[in-house]
């Protein structure tokens, strides 16, 4: 099987994608795969490093502020659409695999000029910009939450899940110690996306303090951008801080709760395991879709949304030690979440890229 597969600009597409191809190579080992991707985001240079082929196309998303400057987002979307025409060409896929972010549209854009099979994956209960504009042209949408339905045509549609759940399910669990915790020790970690983010940051550097009396441990993964920003303060024996972390789904398994934004892949990744969440969305994404995730996890009791004005010490700490605290409630939300999770959402994904195949 041939496939071109192509998302950028933030783990929340990127990691799907690549469980998705991780999914095609362990069925199909000998599938050849393009990976498609931007020029400057984190893309260009995770997949090659993972020996996945790669091609990068000079892409801009639109600007929200100042319009004016979208008549060079258009300039460069159109010369996208070409050069991801002459890829496809060259690379004859069997179909095209569209995950999100502002490079999917000129290359699905090109697939369909080019008469391809096509397949897109949304991640959000609420579609991107991308999504929502080659809906129209893919033959399969894959959703991760059952709400999105509202937003494709109907006979398109086929709820999957997030296929980075499936992953987290294969895992090996990471023992804490490996990281320099007690693994007798209840863990909680911080993330705030896989870039980080500046106001959290500032608020996060607050409350550390407050954490230096606690019998939990802390984990903060700043993002490689702040990490050195938080290097410039002391911190509690019980608190480490690392930019990134390559191993985060296999110490997830490990850890008691997270403090996250909600973004797509952490919805997927803690409804799978069943771990308590405190969610953060972050309120800067495109049409606020964090909120809804974050909502129906609240809703069905398997979280606590703590808006990024709400955040501080008293409400973040006293949250999670109202959780780690009360096992009923800790089971409760334990138990609400996996309710949630769908756990062989890549092999779901796979079947539906074959039937389109055969279609």
């Amino acid at each position: 099987m041939k496939v071109i597969v192509c998302a950028g600009g933030s783990g929340g597409h990127i990691y799907p994608a690549l469980a998705i191809i991780h999914k095609i190579k362990e069925k199909e080992p000998k599938s050849d795969i393009l990976y498609i991707g931007t020029t400057d985001r984190m893309e260009k240079d995770l997949i090659p490093s993972l020996g996945i082929k790669y091609e990068g196309i000079p892409m801009k998303g639109i600007n929200r502020k100042n319009i004016f400057k979208n008549i060079g987002v258009f300039v460069c979307y159109q010369k996208a659409i070409k050069k991801a025409q002459n890829l496809i060409k060259e690379f004859q896929p069997d179909i095209v695999i569209g995950v999100g972010g502002y490079i999917t549209a000129p290359v699905i854009m090109a697939a369909k000029k080019q008469k391809c099979k096509i397949l897109i994956h949304e991640q959000n209960l609420i579609p991107g910009i991308s999504n929502k504009l080659i809906a129209k042209y893919a033959d399969k949408i894959c959703i991760s939450l059952p709400g999105s339905k509202e937003y494709f045509k109907e006979e398109k549609v086929v709820y999957t899940g997030n296929p980075r759940s499936e992953e987290i399910i294969h895992a090996k669990k990471m023992a804490k110690s490996e990281i320099g915790f007690q693994d007798d020790k209840k863990l909680v970690i911080f993330v705030m996306g896989s870039l980080g983010s500046t106001t959290m940051m500032k608020k996060i550097k607050e409350i550390i303090p407050c954490f230096s009396k606690k019998d939990y441990q802390v984990l903060i993964v700043t993002g490689n951008n702040y990490y050195e920003e938080y290097q410039k303060m002391e911190v509690p024996n019980n608190v480490k801080l690392v930019p990134f972390l390559n191993d985060f789904i296999h110490l997830l398994k490990s850890s008691e709760l997270i403090v996250s934004r909600a973004g797509a892949s952490t919805i997927a990744e803690i409804t799978a395991i069943g771990i308590p969440s405190i969610l953060v969305p972050s309120p800067y994404v495109a049409n606020d879709h964090q909120t809804p995730n974050a909502k129906e996890l609240e809703e069905s009791g398997a979280s606590i949304l703590i808006t990024e004005d709400e955040f501080n010490g008293e409400r973040v700490v006293g949250a999670i030690d109202n959780i780690l605290n009360d096992r009923s409630l800790y089971q409760k939300m334990q138990k609400n979440a996996k309710k949630l999770g769908i756990t062989d959402s890549a092999t779901r994904i796979y079947k539906e890229i074959k039937k389109v195949i055969k279609d």
